[in-house]
């Protein structure tokens, strides 16, 4: 799979986004190198049984590749929800 350019909205997120992501999936219990933390989808394909390997993955379908991404940004919303949560919670107590 090669990594996509994303562009965020707002400029220089892209360190913090791969900061919060090897955050949040190393409380989900996975191992995440912090200076490649995109690795950490091999972890989690290796555990939902899909045969993602660096390099050409061009016979690896759309849902398996969805599969794994839906695990890692699934995971990464639910925590920015709970951290909204939070923090609306405390802006009602002051």
């Amino acid at each position: 799979m090669a990594r996509r350019n994303r562009k965020y909205a707002v400029p220089g997120a892209a360190q913090g986004m791969q900061t919060f992501k090897a955050d949040v999936m190393r409380r989900e219990g996975y191992t995440v190198d912090p200076n490649h933390p995109d690795d950490v989808k091999y972890e989690v394909a290796k555990e939902l049984g899909i045969p993602l390997q660096p390099g050409n993955n061009g016979g690896l379908t759309t849902e398996s590749a969805g599969h794994i991404g839906g695990k890692i940004g699934g995971s990464m919303v639910r925590e920015m929800i709970r951290l909204a949560q939070e923090q609306l919670a405390e802006k009602g107590q002051s």
